[in-house]
């Protein structure tokens, strides 16, 4: 008699780096014969990849962990990630956790499952940052049109307000040529677009003497892979001839992520990040000049201890001035061990709540202003399986979200369109030639 496959489920939080982490732990699981199951399914294992970027991000840790022991209560339940790498007492704490990975063992879940049966308390392994030296190679599968392809994990900036040091130790990544071998294989998927994620994706190369422009001169030579995005880029990494390199490209889209975090150069300060705002909108300018399509988003932190209303108009205004096409906004969060928990001058959360609306409205204004430019050109739109309403949805090279009428031949190709208008929705409409 064929014996019973038991079921594990994941769970994920976070950053895309995290995704295509929990898809490789998913592979290695299916190739020892568990069955994967969604997580709203029952399952004999639950493994929950955690985040831990903001008190927020904590607190959704901790309600999820406790959701699926509620939920099934006999299932052995395993917990990974950068919350359990800082906090990993907290959550053994908690009745019902089975395991406690650090992250330099999250690749080695099925190792310490042992028989995979409930324990009286949890099993708390490796969380010391100081042995967080290797790389896991990592990427997604679970799209039939994208892959976060992981390139570079943990950092060395030390920004005054977080704990991604702590959590995922130093800048370090594997060889460029292991990458390509990562690359083919996401191709022979037939995957058709990769999206490059990291810590600090630019830095890569720092453990290896190599260097991301190397990297993405490499990449580009794959075949099967049609589209490259860089997830996010620090600005004074964005060099050049990285910039002119993707001007030319075949594959790299015109879309930049490059995080500000404060348009002060007081709070820059502050913040000890490597960059005055002048850089930042120097880096602007480069890149529009090449690339006069491209899509800009953002990252804003605000309420930064010591932002004063006038370091807020500085910022308000500065990003007025660069109009990038969307801003992700985050309120500061204090996180244990930092140098910024310490600092005075906290500021009050009905101004952080101000701040942030005013910030939001000014997000959705440019936008709009982006989309509305685009109006009347045409694009090439990689559609996705996800559809609503009778819609399907893909993203252009610079990143708009377009919408046409389901066609299940349609999903997975890169199609040319022209775009026509806004939808209520706020996507793209667009026509098929």
């Amino acid at each position: 008699m064929e014996s019973v496959r038991k079921k594990v489920a994941f769970f994920t939080l976070g950053c895309k780096l995290n995704f295509s982490e929990t898809s490789t732990i998913a592979r290695q699981f299916e190739t020892m014969g568990f069955e994967r199951v969604s997580a709203d399914s029952s399952a004999d294992i639950y493994i929950i990849n955690t985040c831990s970027v903001t008190e927020q991000a904590d607190k959704k840790c901790r309600q999820t962990i406790r959701k699926f022991i509620s939920k099934s209560p006999e299932a052995f339940i395993a917990v990974v990630g950068c919350y359990a790498q800082l906090k990993p007492d907290e959550i053994a704490k908690i009745d019902g956790v089975d395991l406690v990975l650090g992250s330099s063992d999250k690749f080695n879940i099925p190792l310490y499952l042992e028989s995979n049966t409930k324990r009286a308390s949890a099993k708390v392994y490796n969380c010391d940052v100081e042995v967080l030296h290797d790389f896991f190679p990592a990427y997604s599968s679970n799209d039939r049109t994208r892959s976060f392809l992981k390139v570079q994990d943990g950092c060395d900036y030390h920004c005054s307000y977080c704990t991604i040091p702590l959590a995922r130790g130093h800048s370090r990544n594997m060889p460029i040529s292991n990458i390509i071998e990562q690359a083919k294989e996401i191709a022979s998927k037939g995957i058709k677009e990769i999206i490059l994620t990291g810590v600090n994706t630019g830095d890569f190369g720092k453990s290896t003497g190599e260097s991301f422009f190397s990297l993405i001169k490499e990449l580009e030579k794959v075949d099967g892979i049609e589209r490259y995005r860089i997830s996010s880029i620090e600005p004074n990494l964005v060099t050049d001839e990285i910039i002119e390199f993707a001007s030319k490209s075949r594959k790299f889209l015109p879309h930049f992520h490059i995080p500000l975090q404060s348009g002060s150069n007081h709070i820059l300060g502050l913040m000890k990040r490597r960059y005055r705002r002048e850089l930042f909108a120097e880096r602007l300018t480069k890149i529009r000049e090449f690339i006069p399509s491209v899509f800009i988003g953002v990252d804003v932190i605000v309420g930064f201890p010591g932002e004063t209303e006038d370091d807020f108009n500085d910022t308000y205004s500065f990003l007025q001035l660069q109009q990038p096409s969307f801003l992700h906004l985050f309120p500061y969060s204090e996180r244990p061990n930092t140098p910024a928990s310490e600092y005075e001058q906290k500021v009050i959360a009905i101004d952080i709540k101000r701040r942030l609306s005013h910030l939001s409205q000014l997000s959705d204004k440019m936008h709009q202003q982006f989309y509305q430019k685009n109006i009347g050109l045409d694009q090439k739109v990689l559609f996705e399986s996800s559809h609503k309403g009778g819609l399907m949805f893909g993203f252009t090279e610079n990143y708009i979200k377009a919408e046409y009428p389901y066609m299940k031949e349609l999903v997975g190709k890169i199609v040319l369109v022209k775009m026509v208008g806004i939808s209520s929705d706020g996507s793209m409409k667009v026509e098929i030639y």
